[in-house]
């Protein structure tokens, strides 16, 4: 219940932020490259899934706060999991409905502003399945996988004057993805992303 206030108090900061003057819009999408990272509880050292290929697209606000400096919330749906990396065929596959909100420097150039940021993510879970050849089974939020995913985001990136929008991202998963039928195993969500877009 906490994360889906917290969910919720984020997607406001987009509301407010839209309602201040020289706010910006935009919409973007790109590729992600997901990973999970697994521990065990014990165990010393950690291990992590192979990299599967998803896709992220959404839209912003961002809305200045002074001295080159704006916050930026947004809402994405993002795929996120992993893949095996033994050689086999298996992913996992999560898609969340991700709100984000940070927090960015913008140092402008000739040709527009160059950025780099950071902030807090929720992402509430909307499907989640196993993958292995043509065989596909849907897992059960709660019992197999968590429906809730927070973190924190690092991003940088150019916007040109026309427009015009450059951005990599990296999440990283701070909560066990990992649902109750899992115990003594940790896995986090680990995403790499890059995306163009467009403001207006």
């Amino acid at each position: 219940m906490k994360k889906f206030i917290l969910a919720a108090i984020l997607a406001g900061s987009f509301f407010t932020a839209s309602a201040q003057s020289n706010t910006t819009f935009g919409v973007s999408g790109g590729v992600n490259f997901a990973k999970i990272t697994a521990s065990v509880d014990g165990v010393s050292g950690s291990g992590s899934s192979g990299t599967l290929t998803s896709f992220s697209v959404g839209v912003f606000a961002d809305a200045p706060l002074g001295n080159n400096f704006s916050i930026q919330p947004g809402l994405y749906y993002t795929g996120k999991g992993g893949a095996s990396n033994d050689g086999g065929d298996g992913k996992l596959k999560l898609n969340y409905l991700q709100v984000p909100v940070n927090f960015l420097y913008n140092a402008p150039f000739g040709g527009g502003k160059l950025f780099v940021g950071a902030g807090p993510y929720v992402g509430i879970g909307l499907n989640a399945k196993t993958t292995s050849g043509s065989q596909s089974v849907d897992l059960e939020f709660g019992t197999d996988v968590k429906r809730t995913d927070v973190g924190a985001t690092g991003l940088l990136g150019v916007r040109f004057d026309n427009g015009l929008l450059l951005k990599a991202n990296y999440d990283l998963g701070l909560t066990n993805i990992l649902g109750d039928n899992e115990i003594g195993v940790s896995s986090k969500n680990r995403v790499i992303g890059l995306s163009v877009g467009f403001t207006f």
